[in-house]
Order: C-alpha cells, then sequence, then structure tokens
C-alpha cells in the first residue's frame, strides 16, 4: 500500500485539480465540432444518394456505353456543358469525353447550381436553431450552473447523429441538423462559461482555452477527410454511428468529472443582455467573430460544388481540400494560445482577419487542389489567429467593464458565431449562383479587409469607471 501511496496521491491530485474539467470541455468541443463538419462536404452526396440514387442513368465515353447509378455519376464532374435538357428525374443523359480525357463528368450544371441552395439551407437550419436557443440557454445557466445543461446538451448531440445515421429524407436531415443546433447551444454556451469561471487569471485562461480549441481544432481537421472516407469505404451510416459513440464516451466523462444531476445558480450577478450589446467593445469583438464565420461558412457550401464542376474532383477531395486550412488552424491554435496574451489579442485578430481577406480573395485562382493548398492554408492562419483570440478578449471585456457571470458573453459570441454560419451556408450558395463564385469570394475579402482595422478601439479598452461617460449611463459605478 506504501508503494501505490504516492501514485493514489498524484491521481488524487489530478483528479481535484482543473485539469479533468479542461479535459471534458475539450470532449464536448470536439464532437460538436467533428459532427458540425463531417457534414459539409458530404451533403451534396448524401443530398443525391437520398433523392436521386433509386434510379440508374447511361453514360457514354470514349470507349462505349455503360450503367452507372446515380450517387456515383455526380461525382465524376468535369468542365460542364450547356447540352441538357429536361428535369433530372428518369432521364437518360450521356456524356462524351474529349480525346485524351480519362474522367466522366456529369452534365448537370442546373442540377448543381440547384443543389447549391438546397445544401446552403440544409447546413444553416442548425446555425437558425442555434441562434434562437443561445439567450434561452444564456439566462439557464445563471439559474443552474453549467454542468447540467451541457449534459443535455450530449444527450440531444446523441439524438441528432442516430437521425443522420438513418435518415432517408431531405426533411429527416433538416431535422437532424435542427437538433444539432439545439444540442450545440446546451454544449458550447456551458462549456465556455466553464472554463471562464474554472480559470479566472486572464493569463490561464488564454492557455486553457487555446488547448480547449484544440478539440475545436482536432473535430474540424478530422471530420471533412473522415466523413469523406467513412462515407465513400464504408456507407452512409458509418460516421455518424462513430461519432455517436464518441459523444458516449463524453457523456459517461461528464457523468463522472461534473455534477449533471446537482443544480447550482452563478453566485456572480448577470449582466444584462442589452447592457452587453450597447458596449462598443464587445460589439466589435461580436461583429468580427460573425464576419469570420460568415466566409467560413459561405466558402464551406460553396467551395466542394465549385470543385465538382470546375475540377471534376472525386468524393475523397471534397474533404481534403480543407485540410491544409485545418491543419494551419491547428497549429495556430496552440502557438497563439499563449503568444496572443503577450503582442496583443486585438493584433492577432487584426492580422487574422487581414490574412483571412487575402486568402479568400486569392481561391477563385485555384483550377485544381494542388492551387487550393496556399489559399487553404493561409485561410487557416487567419481563422486560427481569431478564434484563439476573440473568446478569452470577451470574458476579459466582460471581466474589465461588466460582471464576472459568463453565460450571457458567450450567448452573445455563440450567437454572432450563428449569425455567420446561419447566413453563411443558406446565403452563399444563391449568391454563388447569382455572381459567380469568384464574386463572391471578392466581396468576401473586401469585408475582411475593410473591418479589420476596427480592432485597433479594442487595444486598450477602459474599465468600468471609464465605461460609464462611454454608455452614457447617468448612475455612479458601485464601489469594489
Amino acid at each position: 500500500m506504501a508503494r501505490c501511496s504516492p501514485c493514489c496521491q498524484w491521481l488524487k491530485k489530478t483528479w481535484e485539480s482543473r485539469a479533468p474539467i479542461l479535459l471534458v470541455v475539450a470532449v464536448v468541443m470536439f464532437v460538436d465540432c467533428i459532427l458540425f463538419t463531417i457534414i459539409a462536404p458530404i451533403a451534396p452526396a448524401l443530398l443525391y444518394h437520398i433523392e436521386y440514387g433509386r434510379g440508374n442513368r447511361t453514360f457514354k465515353n470514349s470507349s462505349g456505353q455503360y450503367p452507372v447509378s446515380n450517387y456515383d455519376s455526380i461525382f465524376n464532374l468535369s468542365h460542364l456543358e450547356d447540352s441538357r435538357k429536361g428535369p433530372y428525374h428518369d432521364q437518360i443523359i450521356n456524356i462524351t469525353e474529349s480525346p485524351g480525357d480519362k474522367k466522366n463528368c456529369y452534365e448537370g450544371k442546373d442540377f448543381l447550381n440547384e443543389e447549391n441552395v438546397r445544401v446552403g439551407l440544409l447546413l444553416a437550419i442548425k446555425a437558425f436553431l442555434q441562434l434562437l436557443f443561445n439567450p434561452i440557454v444564456g439566462k439557464l445557466v445563471t439559474r443552474i450552473g453549467y454542468d447540467a445543461p451541457m449534459f443535455f446538451g450530449f444527450v440531444i448531440v446523441v439524438v441528432s447523429t442516430l437521425l443522420f445515421a438513418f435518415a432517408n429524407s431531405y426533411a429527416l436531415l433538416c431535422v437532424a441538423r435542427g437538433f444539432q443546433g439545439i444540442g450545440s447551444s446546451f454544449t458550447m454556451v456551458p462549456a465556455l462559461g466553464t472554463l471562464a469561471q474554472v480559470f479566472p487569471d486572464d493569463v490561464e485562461r488564454g492557455k486553457a482555452m487555446g488547448l480547449a480549441m484544440s478539440g475545436v481544432a482536432i473535430g474540424v481537421l478530422a471530420g471533412p477527410p473522415f466523413g469523406s472516407a467513412m462515407y465513400e469505404f464504408v456507407g452512409k451510416s458509418a460516421p455518424f454511428l462513430a461519432i455517436a459513440a464518441l459523444a458516449l464516451l463524453d457523456g459517461v466523462l461528464q457523468l463522472c468529472i461534473l455534477r449533471p444531476t446537482r443544480f447550482s445558480t452563478v453566485d456572480v450577478p448577470a449582466t444584462p443582455y442589452k447592457n452587453l450589446l450597447m458596449d462598443p467593445y464587445i460589439l466589435v469583438a461580436a461583429v468580427g467573430l460573425c464576419i469570420c464565420n460568415l466566409t467560413f461558412g459561405m466558402l464551406e457550401t460553396t467551395l466542394p460544388i465549385r470543385m465538382m464542376e470546375t475540377m471534376c474532383a472525386p468524393r475523397y477531395q471534397l474533404g481534403l481540400c480543407f485540410l491544409p486550412c485545418i491543419v494551419a488552424y491547428f497549429i495556430c491554435l496552440n502557438v497563439f494560445a499563449e503568444l496572443a496574451q503577450k503582442i496583443g489579442r486585438w493584433l492577432c485578430i487584426m492580422l487574422g482577419m487581414l490574412i483571412l481577406g487575402i486568402s479568400v480573395i486569392c481561391m477563385p485562382l485555384a483550377l485544381n487542389i494542388y492551387y487550393l493548398i496556399g489559399p487553404s492554408a493561409a485561410l487557416g492562419i487567419g481563422f486560427g489567429m481569431m478564434e484563439t483570440s476573440v473568446m478569452p478578449l470577451m470574458a476579459h471585456l466582460v471581466d474589465l467593464r461588466h460582471t464576472s457571470n459568463y453565460g450571457g458573453i458567450y450567448a452573445i459570441s455563440d450567437i454572432a458565431l450563428c449569425i455567420g454560419y446561419a447566413l453563411g451556408p443558406s446565403c452563399g450558395g444563391a449568391i454563388a449562383k447569382a455572381v459567380g463564385f469568384k464574386w463572391l469570394m471578392i466581396i468576401l475579402g473586401i469585408i475582411n479587409l475593410v473591418f479589420a482595422p476596427l480592432f485597433i478601439l479594442l487595444r486598450n479598452p477602459p474599465g468600468k469607471e471609464e465605461t460609464k461617460p462611454l454608455l452614457s449611463l447617468k448612475e455612479k459605478p458601485d464601489s469594489c
């Protein structure tokens, strides 16, 4: 027993420390993000498999004719011609290869344009539902604490994942996506609030959030290639069942480490949403977060279909196109978690938005997947610098200018994120259809470049006493 004593003491010390809580939050964010990112690259395939996968069509290449299933055919896309006629249901569509062209490409340019909008709406449903539930969750965590809402979110995420696995219609996919949005509200807001409460020191909080956001980065990194590969080589349900098993592990961790069956109010009184939204410094940070996620949401929806139209990309490349972006994002999260606090979070965010804007403008120049590596990696660097800095900055602004209750501020930050992801997929497809992918990327790049300099205002934000004249409040500040 004496030999086990140091080991037991170490285990007890570790268990009573804040590290297990950080682990739970990181796993929560990982599960939420991998389920989120797994959908985007396979959504066109998923819709096509469900709605057009029952019949066969005949394709003709230079060697003759052969039957190909609908599900397979859409992913043999290249430069498309305007020779299609009539609707796509129950038709025979012929494709003639040019000499030396060894790829079979679909002639459905109109179909892909319509698919842009449908895929965008499917992806945007999550953000719309999350947008509606975030204020509710922000109020709820103030009343009953962070643990119980986070566990309830886990239950909803498991239900959503199983619905995705067995969905056989577009409507059921939309229902699953909606449940995913509700589950994300009940997981992300309490998760970020838990970290901000457990790590009150600003430097420690920045490091902890950087480590927790690594769960986001790994989820974003693993999602697209994992989903594409599992979907192609194992089956439609396989990636979702794997995530459901992972979510169950997350639930076990929450039961062991947190106290989801016990309700506890947050001691510090909450700042009203109106006061937070009227704070110009919080508003700048929230709008910047919204713009970055709007950019990524539009790109995530339109880039796979752009690749299908112009690059004749096979299925696995639809997910791999984001790999350089996500690797760079993961590296930035770890590098800038501590560095951002030293050089200034406002500077990291401003530089990140500038890099993001330039990389997006360069996206239409890519003619094959290899040309996407540079802009995609730059996109990840910019997005990583932004995400690493903005969440700790939000908590710091609340500590500095309001009360240290984090449910409201992270509900607002998640709302800003959701507005970006709601408008991005839902409007991105329609705008790409109207003006083209090139002009969509140019518009997004200009928006990022123009807004980035506003973060200079956050270089040295005033505290509570200095806040009152700025917000035109007549009451004197309470003495601390």
